[in-house]
């Protein structure tokens, strides 16, 4: 269980609450600071996954902990975004993010529960969705607009990367949805 890729996994989980009490400190660079967190934690993610395969240390454990720590972590940022800027714009694709990863969570689960669960196996839109969605946070917690006088439009890039994530987010859920159709309708046992 105490793989290197699961210890790693573990620290993911231990940094959502520093990610969050650092974002709410009354500190100049509060903002950026907790971008970085979350930006460290969505490296660790690539990361553990590749030790895993590299190292041949993949686990039951570390299968089951590494989407729980990726969604929470997630989560955490959306509402802390949605809290941040309080607009609809940010609401709305906040909320379908959410709702997908909760529908796509349960339809894995029901589907491994059936003994189909590779009829849902992670696709290229949802990985291009991961992507765009931490590339999104980043730039949406960070609030950096400007950096030493110098633009560089990180929250600009941030709205636009969340709006692809999110059309990426529901394209992967109708496609997750289609292929388990036929096991949900029960036209196949």
């Amino acid at each position: 269980m105490w793989t290197i890729p699961n210890v790693i996994t573990l620290i993911r989980v231990v940094l959502i609450p520093i990610f969050v009490c650092v974002y709410f400190l009354d500190w100049r660079w509060a903002h950026e600071a907790a971008a970085f967190i979350f930006w460290f934690a969505a490296i660790t993610d690539w990361f553990d996954g590749y030790l895993a395969r590299k190292l041949q240390q993949s686990t039951p454990f570390g299968a089951f902990l590494d989407p729980v720590a990726d969604k929470l972590i997630v989560a955490a940022a959306l509402l802390m975004i949605t809290h941040s800027y309080d607009s609809v714009w940010i609401t709305v694709p906040a909320i379908l993010l959410l709702v997908r990863e909760i529908y796509v969570s349960a339809l894995r689960e029901w589907m491994g529960s059936q003994g189909v669960r590779d009829t849902v196996q992670v696709s290229f839109i949802g990985k291009a969705k991961t992507t765009a969605q931490m590339l999104a946070l980043i730039g949406l917690l960070s609030g950096l607009e400007e950096f030493m006088g110098f633009p560089i439009y990180w929250v600009t890039l941030g709205y636009i990367l969340l709006y692809i994530a999110t059309w990426l987010s529901v394209w992967s859920m109708i496609s997750y949805t289609k292929a388990a159709w036929p096991h949900l309708s029960g036209l196949k046992n």
